[in-house]
């Protein structure tokens, strides 16, 4: 048996951390990084708000909340409450009569 070859690869060190984001898209004005997030940790709350429209939501938070999570369950929350309002509508009333079939002119004369 040879001896092995040595690697290229580097040591293992620190791994560089991306920071996450902070700052996202509204849902409702469609501005990009008008959202931002606020964790205050000591009292366990998170807050979302945009700079442009002044949508705000807020939620529980504790040690291990990231902002993107915060911006999750705001989407989250916003489909839910689209759902909900959709459910207790009212259908729209409709005409007992059934449509007219549209009329076909031949071209026999």
């Amino acid at each position: 048996m040879g001896k092995r070859k040595k690697s290229s690869r580097k040591p293992a060190g620190p791994r560089r951390k991306d920071p996450l984001e902070t700052n996202f898209t509204c849902l409702f004005c469609h501005h990009d990084k008008s959202v931002s997030v606020r964790i205050d940790r000591k009292e366990g709350v998170a807050q979302l708000f945009c700079k442009i429209c002044d949508q705000r939501y807020q939620s529980k938070a504790n040690h291990l909340t990231e902002p993107i999570d915060i911006y999750s369950e705001w989407i989250d929350a916003a489909d839910a409450a689209e759902r909900e309002a959709s459910s207790t509508r009212r259908p729209v009333a409709s005409s007992s009569r059934p449509a007219r079939a549209p009329s076909v002119a031949s071209d026999e004369d």
